[in-house]
């Protein structure tokens, strides 16, 4: 969709941009991050040329901006600022029809769009369609200035620190309003924040740059679980994934060895296995590596026989996870069925690992002990 070749920025001395090579895919939502002076704002503002590259190519679906139009090209990209960018002595109708009146959209035409698009960023027509600006809040400015983004019905959407403005409340409503558009437009939306916990609500995608460079750009989750190199750790946080506790997934803590069987082996030798492993618990596959269930040391030794397989003894668990189920899923699965472990299993029925209440409470109270170490460095 968007892909920066090769592309650095120079004023005079000082380098800006450094040989930046990048793609942005159709239909995401990617967030540029850093710290101020970082070149964040400047790699948004090259999209729709409004800054120029010194070196290098910007394209859009395989064409080069820089041989567009460019007041066609910037017709066809919506642009968000800090400040909105509404023009104070036009009503909020005014303000959003302004650029579809220059294209000779049909007035009913445009009138319908207009209300369609303010109930869309949740604001009543009939109330707010004909006020002024300066009669609105800071929230409901940028909710018109997204409105306005979007009239034009553009593949692509710039958002330069949108919500920095506003308050916190109504900062995280609007970044719930963003996901939300984005679910039923699919638009590309090109976001700039130096806000961490902005970037992993809203992103799919998130570019750290840091120099003028891009220092990592990959998932929410991959960024906060794997950071590149020393500086993404700090930046992102080490604490932050348990702002997002959604991303720790079963995978992540989960035993990758329990103790298993096969569903033929006598009873007698799955005693001495559990034995000399020391746990009272054992899972049990056929000969496809298949979970079929587990037994417990109790049945076990109760069961006269010893010489019988451990099949007669399955029992089938009351729930099992998958390996994506996040530490939220965990904890409340062992709530509800009252349970001390979990085996994770994909969907095709194979073993991935163990979850046990201990693995619970070890990877909980990293938590505190990480918190701990952070405030005696601070």
């Amino acid at each position: 969709m968007i892909k920066f070749e090769n592309i650095g920025k120079n004023y005079k001395t000082a380098n800006v941009i450094n040989n930046i090579n990048l793609e942005i895919k159709k239909g995401e939502i990617v967030v540029i991050i850093g710290s101020s002076g970082c070149g964040k704002t400047t790699l948004l503002k090259m999209i729709n040329r409004l800054i120029k590259p010194s070196y290098g190519k910007i394209y859009i679906n395989g064409k080069d901006t820089s041989e567009e139009d460019v007041i066609e090209l910037r017709r066809n990209i919506g642009y968000v600022i800090q400040q909105t960018g509404l023009f104070p002595h036009m009503t909020v109708r005014q303000n959003i029809e302004i650029i579809p009146k220059l294209q000779k959209i049909p007035k009913r035409e445009l009138l319908k769009k207009t209300k369609s698009l303010l109930k869309m960023v949740g604001l009543d027509p009939e109330i707010y369609m004909n006020r002024y600006p300066i009669q609105l809040s800071g929230g409901q400015n940028q909710r018109v200035g997204v409105a306005r983004s979007f009239v034009t019905d553009p593949e692509i959407i710039l958002m330069d620190e949108p919500f920095s403005a506003v308050d916190p409340i109504t900062r995280g409503q609007l970044q719930d309003e963003l996901v939300n558009l984005q679910a039923k437009m699919h638009k590309t939306i090109v976001f700039v924040t130096h806000d961490m916990d902005e970037a992993v609500k809203i992103a799919d995608r998130i570019c750290i740059m840091h120099g003028g460079d891009i220092l990592q750009y990959d998932t929410p989750e991959n960024i906060l679980k794997n950071p590149i190199n020393d500086f993404v750790m700090e930046f992102v946080g080490k604490n932050r994934i348990w702002n997002n506790p959604e991303f720790i997934r079963a995978e992540d803590i989960m035993i990758t060895n329990p103790v298993t069987t096969y569903k033929e082996v006598p009873i007698l030798k799955v005693i001495e296995n559990m034995r000399l492993r020391k746990v009272d618990t054992i899972l049990i596959l056929d000969s496809d590596n298949k979970y079929l269930g587990f037994a417990n040391a109790k049945a076990l030794n109760k069961h006269e026989n010893k010489s019988d397989p451990i099949s007669v003894l399955i029992k089938i668990p009351k729930v099992t996870a998958s390996p994506y189920d996040s530490i939220i899923v965990l904890l409340e699965k062992v709530k509800k069925y009252n349970i001390s472990n979990i085996s994770v299993i994909d969907e095709n029925n194979k073993l991935h690992g163990l979850i046990t209440t201990s693995t619970l409470v070890t990877t909980l109270s990293e938590q505190f002990i990480d918190f701990e170490e952070v405030s005696k460095d601070e």
